[in-house]
Parts: structure tokens; sequence; C-alpha cells
């Protein structure tokens, strides 16, 4: 169309421009051209008569016939006498050709230009007939030309609307190039009666028939509108009627968006539509769906933008559903999905529980019917007043009897006699109602009966089976503890384990000792006294064998934990609970030993490997010149040396543990692996062995004060851990695992009471036992039990803090029944509470000696006479206001 209309802008620039002013409509000349192929081609509708021709791409104006004539109808053109008027655009072009038509013939109403005579390269000229066609003697229908057209237009429109759009092919205008000659535009003449005839079939032809099913009404079918705000991109949808005009549209929009509409741009594919065009005109079908631009032509002063969210309007969103009907046919329908601005009200739900989803009850979106008004005042004193109002109406009921008299016979057979029975009583009629009221509370209260006797079977036969579980599960608790025990002096791991070992021979012994000093005197006494010393020193044997082994075990994991901590990074806790970790040089170079270590452990290397791990460790230690190193060096080469002469592994094992003995020396010295310092018991400063360093007199070596044992009795440190190890087993041989077990579960129900208990984390193993052992007979105060893995101990006070005199030992099902009373008091016997107090006064009389518990037992004390006092005072204040 661009390029059609620039030929035809050149013609009209050619041509006179204040005669082409004058008379526009002058210009209007349709052409038509006969030939041999068929009837002329109709312009699609709505486009303008004035149109060049086109050809198709695959032809060209050479290769189409030249047979034949144009035929121009000058009848319409308002032009006097032919071609005599300079508006035609046939005669501009004969102008500018400066050559006089010999093949044109000149008529009042027909122009015929002869194709025929001219060459491919040749423009035609226009010939002038003055015969005049055939068709034109042809009767004119009745139904005028502009009638004819609008009917056609409402045909097509509606075959439109069924099968869509269908293009009509519009052939190439014919333009010769290469000549001297001016460029020949062709024009399609007013079509005649039978032209239009014509046309119209062909036109009906070219679209498949209509369907059975009646078409749908245009002017009542909806289309869905999604109209893209510029330039925010912003979509706003809804549906509209197809006949609405572009106008409308920007009024609508500006109402909805506060602009202007005289200011709104609105586009449909990159074409500004015309306010006057409808959606039909600009592509829409029924129930169809359309894009269209919005924009402002003042964005500065009008910018476009949505006043409120998209869920907050009241604007529908649309969406074309299709449904299938019964008949296998399927309809269009346009659903409007209405945002109601108001919040829907909660209507219940339910919730899935293995999953935790709730879903809730689903709301109509139809909106609530208002109420009419009426003229009747609903809210006023009258509506709101009762008024009572008796009146009593009296009906009339007619009635008539007959009897047998003289002249009259009524028979008798159907009466019937009755006879009054016996009165009954209210006072009969009360007790017959309290009779049958105590038969259902009999009934009633024999069904309550039978429940509460089933229930208590259940509960008896829930106790029952919780019993015998219990019964089972410390059944199963004595065979695994007994199997654990087993298990400890069997393969005995851990110092607990040795202290357990030596504490069974200590126990054994005494037995045997209690045995022969019961049964044997003299010679017989010695002799077996001296059996058992032999007995004695080779189960002492054995146990050392086992301590050999666990050391052996043992001896690796204790060097690589040591390791381990050298290497690892430092770690502290900020403020918001994130752990940071840091790397020094040290840890960085105590990682690298420890690498260098495991590698020269490692077995099952090749040769190659063990020399790459054995040089890596003889550049390691020449960073340091001593005779560690030195010696260190040395063996490295030998082993080296002995590699190459292809010595077997077995013969090097002495070897490599003297390496690797010698390089963990390396890495424990502090000038080597300065990070290993923090972790040595002896501080290679001198300054700091000064401090916190003490004398041991049973081994004679100086240790830091946390190798010595300490006690709530201690005042001196005069024994080392190791030396108060070795002396228990050789001595007194004790066992304090359980001990130790039973301070862990004091500390931690004083932890779970959360009231600043002290000095139950004071006490040691060795405080614990004499309290036990000592004090409390080792022994339950209610039950009298002496398992020790069954007692705990408690306070008995669960209102004070935990101590000496404050405490009770019971088994664990006794001290869970002892926490849940309220008042020892009234819930214990005197007697009881005698020997408990008797068992208090002991044990605050031993750790007595201790200044800190003398202080604290003094406080505690105070507080409790303060207390009193308040008490004897607040009473004998209330008894002075009384009298």
């Amino acid at each position: 169309m661009a390029e059609n209309d620039g030929h035809i802008q050149e013609a009209k620039e050619q041509s006179n421009a204040p005669e082409k002013e004058e008379n526009p409509s002058d210009q209007a000349t349709e052409v038509h051209e006969v030939s041999e192929e068929g009837p002329p081609v109709e312009p699609a509708v709505g486009t303008s008569d004035t149109r060049p021709i086109k050809y198709d791409n695959a032809e060209s104006p050479s290769d189409m016939p030249r047979e034949g004539l144009i035929i121009i109808d000058c009848s319409k053109t308002g032009v006097g006498e032919g071609t005599k008027s300079l508006d035609s655009p046939l005669l501009v072009l004969c102008d500018q050709s400066k050559e006089k038509p010999e093949d044109m013939t000149v008529d009042e109403d027909i122009i015929i230009l002869d194709c025929t005579k001219y060459t491919t390269t040749e423009s035609p000229v226009p010939v002038i007939s003055k015969e005049k066609p055939e068709e034109e003697q042809v009767t004119e229908p009745s139904m005028t030309c502009e009638e004819l057209r609008e009917k056609l237009e409402a045909q097509i429109a509606a075959i439109e609307a069924v099968h869509g759009r269908s293009e009509v092919e519009k052939p190439k205008k014919a333009v010769s190039k290469g000549t001297d000659t001016a460029e020949c535009l062709v024009y399609r003449t007013p079509p005649t009666a039978a032209d239009r005839d014509l046309k119209k079939r062909s036109v009906l032809q070219s679209y498949p028939p209509l369907p059975k099913t009646p078409s749908p009404d245009i002017a009542s079918s909806t289309a869905t509108v999604k109209v893209a705000l510029l330039p925010t991109g912003d979509v706003m949808t809804v549906a509209l009627p197809i006949c609405l005009t572009v106008g409308k549209l920007k009024a609508r929009f500006g109402k909805e968006l506060k602009v202007p509409a005289c200011i709104l741009q609105m586009t449909c594919d990159g074409r500004m539509a015309k306010d006057s065009e409808t959606l039909v005109d600009l592509g829409v079908r029924p129930h169809g769906s359309i894009q269209l631009e919005l924009a402002s032509s003042e964005p500065e002063k009008y910018p476009i933008k949505l006043i409120r969210p998209q869920q907050e309007s009241a604007t529908s969103d649309v969406i074309t559903v299709t449904v299938q009907k019964d008949d296998e046919t399927c309809c269009s329908v346009v659903v409007e999905i209405e945002r109601l601005p108001y919040h829907k009200p909660f209507l219940g739900g339910y919730k899935h529980r293995p999953t935790g989803k709730e879903f809730h009850h689903a709301g109509t979106q139809t909106p609530l019917k208002r109420r009419t008004n009426c003229c009747v005042e609903k809210f006023c004193r009258e509506t709101q007043t009762v008024s009572d109002k008796n009146q009593y109406q009296q009906t009339a009921n007619d009635t008539s009897t007959q009897m047998t008299k003289i002249g009259c016979y009524v028979s008798n057979i159907t009466d019937k006699l009755i006879t009054p029975g016996k009165y009954f009583t209210a006072a009969e009629y009360y007790a017959c109602r309290l009779k049958a009221v105590i038969v259902l509370q009999t009934y009633f209260r024999r069904w309550a009966a039978k429940n509460y006797v089933q229930q208590l079977r259940m509960q008896k036969s829930r106790r029952v089976q919780w019993e015998l579980e219990q019964e089972l599960k410390v059944k199963m608790e004595k065979q695994n503890y007994i199997k654990k025990q087993y298990e400890r002096r069997m393969n005995p791991k851990t110092k607990e384990d040795f202290d357990l070992l030596f504490h069974a021979l200590e126990v054994w012994k005494q037995e045997e000792l209690s045995n022969i000093n019961r049964t044997l005197t003299g010679p017989e006494r010695k002799a077996a006294l001296y059996t058992l010393l032999e007995q004695e020193a080779q189960l002492i044997a054995s146990i050392s064998r086992h301590k050999v082994d666990a050391a052996k075990e043992t001896g690796p994991k204790l060097i690589q934990n040591l390791l381990n901590k050298c290497a690892d990074p430092i770690r502290w806790k900020a403020y918001d609970g994130r752990v940071t970790e840091m790397d020094t040089p040290f840890t960085i170079r105590a990682r690298e030993l420890r690498d260098i270590y495991n590698s020269i452990n490692m077995k099952y290397l090749t040769q190659d490997e063990r020399l790459d791990a054995l040089l890596t460790l003889k550049h390691t230690v020449k960073e340091h010149d001593c005779k560690l190193t030195q010696e260190i060096v040395e063996l490295i080469d030998r082993e080296a040396d002995l590699l190459m002469r292809q010595v077997k592994e077995s013969y090097l094992e002495g070897l490599r543990q003297r390496i690797s003995t010698l390089f963990l020396q390396y890495i424990k010295t502090p000038t080597f692996n300065p990070e290993v310092a923090r972790f040595l018991k002896v501080p290679q400063d001198p300054m700091q062995l000064r401090k916190n360093v003490y004398f041991c007199l049973s081994c004679g070596s100086y240790l830091p004060s946390t190798e010595f044992p300490l006690s709530l009795t201690s005042q001196t440190l005069r024994m080392c851990r190791q030396c108060f190890k070795l002396n228990n087993e050789a001595r007194r041989r004790e066992e304090v695992t359980m001990y130790k077990l039973m301070l862990k579960r004091l500390r931690k129900t004083e932890a779970n009471f959360e009231d600043g208990s002290q000095l139950a984390f004071l006490l040691q193993e060795q405080d614990m036992k004499h309290l036990v052992d000592s004090i409390w007979g080792t022994q339950s105060a209610l039950s009298a039990s002496n398992s020790l893995k069954d007692l705990t101990m408690i306070r008995w006070d669960k209102r004070f803090e935990w101590s000496p005199w404050n405490c009770i030992l019971l088994t664990e099902e006794e001290a869970v029944a002892h926490l849940k009373i309220s008042n020892i008091e009234k819930d214990y016997e005197a007697t009881f509470i005698r020997k408990i107090k008797h068992r208090h006064t002991l044990g605050k009389t031993y750790f007595s000696r201790i200044p800190e518990i003398v202080n604290y037992a003094h406080t505690c004390l105070m507080q409790d006479l303060t207390s009193k006092n308040n008490l004897r005072i607040t009473n004998s204040f209330s008894s002075k206001q009384k009298s």
C-alpha cells in the first residue's frame, strides 16, 4: 500500500495543483480490465476506489496478456466533454508524454484503451471509442448501487464472523521501466449491474457454505480486551461488546485512570486506532480476544498509572471457556472473574492432620442483594412496643337430636352403652409416676454401676500389665547391667574398668582372708595365707597385662587427639550465636606436622611412596639444627639405604618405630611446634612454672594444680592423681564409679530446679562416698535398699537448696514420689522425721570443717531465724489488733 500510494502521489504532483484542489473527487475513476481470463476482480471492502491494481509476485507486466481493451466509464467523473478536462489522470499522462494518442476514441461516457498495439516496454495509450458496450444497454435493477453494496457488506461481515476474514489477492501494478514514456496508471471504472451481480456471486462462492446453526448475534456478543498501559506495562483485562467504539473505550479507561479521554492514544498492532472504529473493525471476533496499547499524548502532565492494584480494583478479569454440549459440539463462554474490594468472611474449614494443611470453605462471588427501600418505617417506637389484647369469640355450632316418638321411629342398633369406671385420684396418679421413676432410676443405676465396674476392671488390667512391663524392664536392666559388668571385667579398657577389677580383687581377698582366719590356725593358716598371697600376685600380674594391652590400643588415639587439638583453628562464639574460626601460623604449622606424622605411620605403602614421605620429613626437620633433628635425619638416611637394598619390611619395623617416636618428641617441643605449648602439663616458661605448679610428696614431681585431686575436707595438696591411683590399687582398692554416677544425677536434678544451687557442684566423688556410706549407711531411708545403681540423692525439702543437712537417700521410684509431696510434716511420721534430722546433724558436723560451707550454713541459719522472727512479730501484732 505504501508503494502504490507513492506512485499515485507522483502522478498527482505532475498535474495542476489548483485544479486538483478544486475538484478532488474527480480523480476517483474506476477502471476495469477486460480480458479472456474472467470477470473483473473487485477490491476488498473498505479500501479506496482509486487504489491501483497490484499483480501477484509470480507475474510481471511482461507476462500478462496484452490482448483486450480497458474500458473507462466517465459518466460519473463529472467531466463535461470527455478528454478535454485537465482533471483526468489519463490526459495528464498523455500531456507528459508529448504525443497525441492515435488509438483513443472519445465519448461522453466511455473511454476504451487498446493494449494490443503496444509491446511490453511501451506504455499503453487510451483509446476513446464511441461505441458503448452492450453491458450499459442492460436494464438496471431496481436496487441502487449503495443499497446493494450495504447488503453485500452485511453478508460478508456475517460470513467473516463465522469463518474468519478471507484476504483477496491483489495484483501488482503494471509499470514499464526502461523507456522514455511516463508511467501508466490503470484505474477501475464503476461496475455495471451485471458486473455487480457477477462480483456478488464470485465473492459468495469464495467462502465456504454457512453452517446449519444460526450465526451469533454480533451486537450482543462480547470479547476479551486486554489493555496494556504504557510505559508501566500494567495490563487491564475486561469483557466488552464488540460493537463498542474506540472513543467509548478511551472514555471508560480515562474515567478509571483519572485521565482526560482526549489525550489518550490507543494502538492495535502498531497502528493508531480511530475513535469511530469499533472492535469489529480492529479484527475482533465474537468471544475472541484482542491486545491493545494505551498511551498518553502528554506523559509528563498526565501519566498513565493504576490508581490501585488489580486485585483491589473492582474491574473484572475475563477468561473464555470452551464448553462441550450433549451433541458433541463446542461453544465458547465468556466468564468474568470479579475482584471485589471487600474481604470475604471466614466460612470455616478443616485441617488435614497427617500433613497439617488447612482447607477453608469457599464463598461464591455473587454480590450481596441489596434490600429495596420501602415507604414503611421500620425503626420506630411503635414497632418496638408490645401490646396485649384479649378478646373472646363464640362461634355458632348448631346441633340437633332426634328420638323415638309417636309417628317417628329411630333405631338404636348403633347406640353404645357407656358405664363409668373407677375414679383415678391425683395421689394415685403421682404414686404411679413415682413407681415408674423408681424403675427408671433402678435401671440407670444398674447401667452406671456396670460401667464403673468395667472401668475398674480395665484400670486393673492396665495396672497389672504396667506392673508386668515394669518387672520385665527391671529384669532386662539387671541382665544388661550384669552383662556390662562382665564385659568390663573381661575386657577392661578405661581407668574405671581397672578400678572395678581391683575392687573385686580386694573383695575376694577379704572374703578368703576371713574364711582362713575363721577355719584355720597355726602353720596351716600361714600356708593358706602364703597361697592366698601368690594367687593375689598372679591376679595383679594378669590385670597389669590387660593394662599394657589397653595402653597399646588407646595410646595412638591419645596421640591423635593431641595432634588434632593443636591443628584445630581457634573458635569463638559471636553475640548472634554464629561460630567464627581463625587459623594462625601456629595452627597451620601444627596441621602440617600432623599430616607428616600420619603419613610416616601409614602401612602398606609402596617403596616410592615411603621414600617420598621420608624425604618430606627430612626437609621439615632440617629447618632446625639440633641433636634431636640430627638423629632423625640419620635414621631417615639409614631406612632409605635399606629400602634401596630391598630389605624386608618386617626387619624395618623397629627403625620405623624409632623415627615415629623421635618425630613425636619433635612435635611436642614448643620450639618446633609453638601451638603444643598450650596442651603441655608442665609449662616451658619458668615464670609460669612458679605460679601454678605444686610439689607431689609421693613421686617428687612438680605438676600443675589440675593434677592434684581435691575434696571438701582437703587442706593441702599432698599427692598427685597418678600417685593417688597407685595408692588406691595397692592398699584401699576402692571403686567410685557408682558414686560418680550418683553425683552426676544430683547435679542434673539441681540444675533443673534453676534456683542457684551451689553446694552440689562443689562436692567430689570422695565426699559423696563418705556421705552415702558413713552417714546414710549405703541404703535407702525408706525401703533400706542397698543397690548403689538404684540409689539417688535428692532434696529433703524441695523449697530449699540441696546441702548435706537438706538431703535424703532414696531409690529412683521413691525419689519421684517424694518430690510430689507438698507438706513433709504431715505426710511423714514424727519418728521418721527425727531419724532424718539426726542424719542431717551428722552431715552438718562433718562438713562444718570447711570454712566456705560454715559461712554458707551460717547465712542459711540467719535467714531461717529472720523468717521465724518475722512470723512471730506478725503473729503478735495480729493478736494485739484483735485484743
